[in-house]
């Protein structure tokens, strides 16, 4: 523990705390006897008792009020966080519909390019029965009648 020096209302005090901690008292200690000379000069001099009774109030009222500033700030962000959550979820929801969209085309691409490759076997299946058929008659017409 180390101790620490304090001069409070024209007063001596000799206070305790953590090591390393002593620059931190000081600056709390000279925070709160500024406010106590404040309040002196501003109210007058109504008794050191009554002075530090409104110096706290009045510093637990500053505590109170930020606090407050502090949670309304807490709420803010939870409800960022919670629109953020919710606009990845859509995120997530958009990409999977949009790949499954992509996984669909993909299929009706490959359904039709089989229709297509069918449709390619059949036409040349008629192209080269109709050919022979002709070839056929060209030949029977040809043997029948022969030219003179």
């Amino acid at each position: 523990m180390a101790n620490v020096n304090i001069k409070f209302n024209g007063k001596d005090f000799l206070l305790s705390c953590d090591d390393g901690q002593e620059e931190h008292l000081k600056e709390l200690s000279n925070v709160l006897s500024k406010k106590f000379d404040d309040l002196k000069s501003s109210l007058g001099n109504i008794g050191e008792n009554k002075l530090l009774l409104i110096t706290s109030i009045k510093i637990i009222d500053e505590y109170f009020e930020t606090k407050k500033k502090v949670d309304n700030k807490k709420k803010e962000l939870q409800l960022l966080k919670d629109k953020f959550l919710d606009l990845k979820k859509l995120i997530y929801q958009y990409k999977d519909d949009k790949e499954s969209e992509i996984q669909t085309l993909v299929n009706d691409h490959n359904k039709l390019k089989k229709e297509i490759e069918k449709a390619h076997e059949d036409y040349s299946r008629i192209i080269d029965n109709t050919t022979k058929q002709i070839d056929d008659f060209v030949n029977k017409i040809s043997t029948d009648n022969p030219v003179q």
